[in-house]
């Protein structure tokens, strides 16, 4: 049996992503990866991983000192083959000096000139297709099936759900409806979530999701929806998780809770911005809608979101209006098939 590692150390929503390349790997033999502090924990548990490799790239192996003690742990385990999901110069590096005999990834990344099979960089194809393409040389495209992300929350994760909506008096069989209004981007936060939550409430519980530096847009949530929970910096990634799987539905930037609720299979409303989904990070959750400013002819204007508005209007966000985005998250949990 072959064995891999996976290096993957961009953002939370790619090492989600990534999870079906590594259920595809998974058949073949053992597969590890690397991937940062941050992410790390999200992928415990999850039957496809064997071992999770932490790079602390700007900590304790911040440097060629740290990368090269780091590769040298790798090359222990004499991998097989090395998939390069972050395509950077020192991820490349990192499996060099390893001694990987085959390394493979994308012929656009900037560090390709170091891997042994350069895989094209599909453009038109959702980015966990492209990722699970650096598995398949002959270039077959992979079902909506097998792209479907995946993560494993465990019981310690249940119980602390139970207990923080314990803490906050929903009673089982509450229906609930989750709100992610964070993003690392500021060009990618909505501005009406106080709205949405009042236009919702009489729907369900509403409830927070996201992580310590959302709080205070929880704040503005909770002034409006003086019962909405809270969660916001109190779950780790994993219970947030499990906390997004037991939502009726969730309403979410374009930002990590999105693909939280592709891997849970929680029906998603996803507002994009500056943003598309064409970049291949739209939501993958059976039941989806994309909500965006579609004639607007300054769309897109990043690949992540600029600091500010380019033309200064915002006119993408702002003329998505609370009552719109309210109706489409009903379309979702009102329909025969969705969540109690």
């Amino acid at each position: 049996m072959a064995s891999s590692v996976v290096i993957q150390t961009s953002f939370l929503g790619d090492t989600i992503l990534t999870t079906p390349l590594l259920a595809q790997l998974a058949r073949r033999g053992p597969v590890d990866v690397v991937t940062t502090p941050a992410a790390s924990s999200v992928l415990t548990g999850h039957p496809a991983v064997r071992d999770v490799i932490v790079y602390d790239k700007r900590g304790a192996h911040s440097g060629l000192i740290g990368l090269t003690t780091l590769a040298a742990r790798l090359r222990k385990s004499k991998y097989d083959a090395a998939f390069l999901a972050q395509g950077s110069l020192r991820s490349a590096a990192l499996a060099f000096f390893a001694r990987v005999p085959e390394r493979i990834g994308f012929a656009t990344s900037s560090g390709s000139w170091l891997y042994t099979t350069k895989v094209p960089y599909r453009d038109d194809l959702h980015h966990a297709a492209r990722l699970l393409l650096l598995s398949r040389p002959n270039g077959r495209e992979p079902s909506a099936e097998e792209t479907q992300p995946t993560l494993a929350p465990g019981s310690a994760e249940r119980a602390q759900v139970d207990a923080l909506l314990r803490r906050a008096g929903v009673a089982n069989g509450d229906r609930l409806i989750a709100l992610a209004p964070g993003s690392v981007w500021a060009t990618k936060r909505w501005p009406f979530y106080p709205q949405l939550a009042r236009a919702l409430a009489d729907a369900g519980r509403i409830v927070v999701v996201g992580g310590p530096d959302d709080s205070a847009l929880a704040a503005e949530i909770r002034a409006a929806v003086p019962d909405a929970v809270d969660a916001t910096g109190a779950l780790p990634l994993l219970g947030s998780a499990e906390l997004i799987g037991r939502s009726a539905v969730i309403v979410t930037n374009d930002s990590s809770p999105l693909h939280l609720a592709s891997a849970m299979g929680t029906p998603t409303v996803a507002i994009f911005g500056p943003t598309v989904p064409d970049f291949g990070f739209g939501p993958l959750a059976p039941s989806s809608i994309v909500v965006g400013h579609e004639t607007l002819t300054c769309r897109p204007c990043h690949r992540h979101g600029p600091r500010r508005c380019p033309l200064t209007h915002f006119r993408c966000m702002r003329e998505l209006t609370a009552d719109l985005v309210a109706e489409r998250a009903r379309t979702l949990f009102l329909t025969p098939d969705a969540r109690a």
